[in-house]
């Protein structure tokens, strides 16, 4: 998707307003006894409130189709966990809550991690990291620079910090489908990869673990946790190519990392 006049940039920007609105009553939703699919059927419920559609649910999986309006990661829990319908939400937990919308034909793809109640000194770090990492990598979303760029940031910033990126799951292009291109992995070399073009609206994410980064699969085919056990955090914004800096469309970068 490349933006090309003021109105389909007054469209997209409407369709990410709504979506960061919806992602904060999700946000704050978020607290020790709280079972996450409580905050996924919340998703559904301001979905339809919106007039808008959740942009994960009846995804195509290799396991059959997606049923949850949200992925909701704990802990360990790296990318595309299925809402836990059994377990609270407990302190000192590590939720992220990954969610998009489609809004006229348009989609948008987000992910914060929040901290819960007494968190870890180790897990505050890790959360600043990774936010952090992210969005220095947006800085390099310029006309121009190649996905390599911003990769090489988000991998730096987190091993320079005694952390990791996971490889296997990237950035993204994203418009009229949830997954375009470029692809715009949280690691590499600057000056390689996908070339970027103005206008042009990407995802820029990455999992930070604190371990090794390694994953496996759970039997539900979704939900991805680190191998050695240790807990994760996934930061992702949709940001706008423009010719000086990227331009933020899902501004979440305020929202405090803790909630006691």
């Amino acid at each position: 998707m490349i933006i090309k006049n003021s109105n389909q940039r007054h469209q997209y920007f409407e369709a990410c307003r709504i979506s960061v609105e919806i992602l904060k009553q999700l946000y704050d939703k978020v607290a020790i006894g709280v079972v996450p699919i409580e905050i996924d059927q919340l998703a559904g419920k301001l979905c339809e409130k919106y007039g808008v559609k959740p942009a994960f649910y009846a995804v195509q999986g290799k396991k059959g189709i997606y049923g949850y309006n949200t992925c909701i990661q704990v802990n360990d829990v790296a990318v595309h966990g299925i809402p836990d319908a059994i377990n609270p939400i407990k302190s000192g937990d590590l939720v992220s809550i990954d969610f998009g919308i489609i809004y006229e034909g348009l989609y948008t793809d987000h992910c914060v991690t929040v901290g819960v109640g007494e968190v870890s000194e180790a897990d505050k770090k890790l959360l600043r990291v990774g936010r952090e990492s992210v969005l220095n990598a947006t800085k390099q979303a310029i006309t121009g620079n190649h996905a390599g760029d911003l990769g090489h940031v988000m991998e730096f910033e987190a091993r320079q910090a005694g952390f990791d990126t996971l490889k296997e799951y990237i950035g993204h292009g994203i418009g009229t489908g949830l997954h375009d291109e470029p692809e715009i992995p949280a690691y590499g070399q600057p000056h390689t990869g996908d070339p970027l073009h103005r206008g042009e609206v990407i995802c820029v994410e990455s999992q930070v673990v604190a371990g090794q980064p390694k994953v496996k699969t759970d039997n539900d085919g979704w939900t991805t946790r680190t191998r050695d056990g240790e807990n994760a955090v996934m930061f992702e914004f949709m940001v706008m190519v423009d010719n000086t800096k990227g331009i933020i469309m899902t501004p979440t970068q305020d929202w405090p990392l803790i909630k006691k």
